[in-house]
């Protein structure tokens, strides 16, 4: 006797039958989405570093008052949480938007850099537009390509509100200097308006505060220590030194651009030279960047915490110091111009810590590395690691004599501690 089959059964196999084969066309098209965004260039992200890379060396491009890092962190976070929040391969470092899978990360990340950068320098407007219109013209047309375009807009303008409120747009309150041995004030020859007295209060991107890395004191004036770091700087850092090697003179030279621009160059040639795809540069670059904007906050909290005296005020009036080790030379003259801030920490050593730090975290830390200066145009460098750069480049102050070494070192620990910060948030993210 033939059996009848219930008809419950016979459509519950048939909705089984299609449910299965819509999962197995949606899994393969989730793959075919996927594979598409492994091999995705991140030439476009080095593009827009490049293009903000020139727009911060346009004369009067930049606000005086608000520093170059915060730009950068900007830029490129906005293109890496646009990305990620249609890849949602790990989670976007700062703030996300709901994205459909199919969209274009590519056509997200260019428009997040056109909207960041379009917000931040308006002048640039018509360049900003030609760079990525040029870029979206390589896209073929489609949903997915406008979808990407909206999923970049909206993530820019998340970023842009967040950094709204952020302390930056504060007018700093005149600095007044301090006319006691070992306070900071104006440097000679042109006695410069102290600079970024209030960055250190600006609320970082991913620190807790600026304080939170804050060094140790620097030496007391009266200790062995400081005497043994004037007198270095004293020796090495002066304009007609005969202790300083003329690589060391070449190395003095070399690094006086400003230091977070030729780290994003080298982070450029290292993106190129390792073939990374756009997820994994704009995920480069992003920590880079949140880790110089916030080793920027915390360097200047401790800078104007501390308020240390430059080598050059410190070496003329040496014999007011209270050092018997010391010996005033008021004549003395550095090499290069002095900065216009406090001397502890170092700039150059912090923002070199942070760089080498995440370099090797994405790269390890042997690589081969060419670094050219606008300083000295070609005149190139060679080294075979992040952190042999970090220290030529620290140390390449003393031979300026911009920095005491104790600088060298807080900077190099205070930058490093930094970027590993930033790093384990990026980690805990993926």
């Amino acid at each position: 006797m033939k059996k009848s089959i219930p008809v419950v059964a016979t459509l519950a196999a048939v909705v089984l039958g299609v449910a299965a084969t819509s999962t197995v066309l949606a899994s393969s098209a989730s793959s075919a989405t996927a594979e598409r965004n492994t091999k995705i260039s991140g030439a476009s992200v080095i593009a827009w570093n490049q293009e903000l890379l020139k727009i911060v060396q346009t004369p009067g491009a930049q606000p005086a008052t608000v520093h170059p890092t915060r730009s950068y962190a900007i830029l490129h976070v906005a293109i890496d949480d646009a990305i990620v929040s249609i890849t949602r391969d790990g989670s976007p470092l700062l703030v996300s938007v709901k994205a459909p899978r199919e969209a274009r990360p590519d056509a997200a990340a260019i428009e997040a850099g056109r909207a960041t950068l379009t917000a931040l320098y308006p002048g640039f407007k018509a360049e900003l537009a030609q760079l990525a219109d040029g870029q979206l013209a390589m896209i073929p047309n489609g949903a997915d390509k406008q979808q990407g375009i909206q999923v970049g807009d909206a993530v820019a303008g998340k970023i842009l509100q967040l950094r709204s409120t952020d302390g930056s747009a504060i007018t700093p309150t005149p600095f007044t200097p301090g006319s006691q041995p070992g306070n900071y004030r104006p440097t000679p020859p042109n006695f410069p308006t102290p600079a970024f007295t209030n960055w250190g209060q600006i609320t970082p991107f991913v620190l807790k505060s600026g304080s939170q890395f804050r060094p140790e004191p620097p030496p007391a004036l009266t200790s062995a220590a400081y005497a043994q770091a004037l007198n270095e700087v004293k020796s090495l850092g002066q304009n007609t030194s005969t202790t300083r090697t003329a690589d060391q003179t070449v190395i003095g030279k070399f690094w006086a651009p400003p230091i977070w621009n030729t780290w994003n160059v080298i982070a450029e040639n290292a993106a190129i030279s390792h073939h990374t795809n756009l997820e994994r540069t704009a995920r480069l670059f992003a920590v880079l960047n949140l880790s110089f904007a916030d080793s920027a906050v915390a360097m200047y909290d401790a800078k104007y915490h501390y308020q240390l005296w430059r080598p050059i005020t410190a070496i003329r009036l040496a014999d007011t110091d209270g050092n018997p080790a010391t010996v005033g030379d008021p004549t003395w003259t550095a090499l290069a111009v002095t900065a216009a801030d406090p001397s502890y920490p170092g700039a150059h050593s912090t923002m070199s810590a942070a760089g080498a730090t995440v370099l090797a975290d994405f790269f390890g830390n042997r690589d081969q590395i060419q670094v050219a200066s606008t300083a000295l145009p070609g005149t190139v460098r060679t080294f075979d690691s992040y952190s042999d750069v970090a220290t030529e480049a620290g140390l390449s102050r003393i031979f300026a004599g911009q920095h005491f070494r104790f600088d060298h070192v807080a900077g190099l620990d205070l930058g490093h501690d930094v970027a590993q910060f930033v790093l384990n948030h990026a980690h805990q993210e993926d």
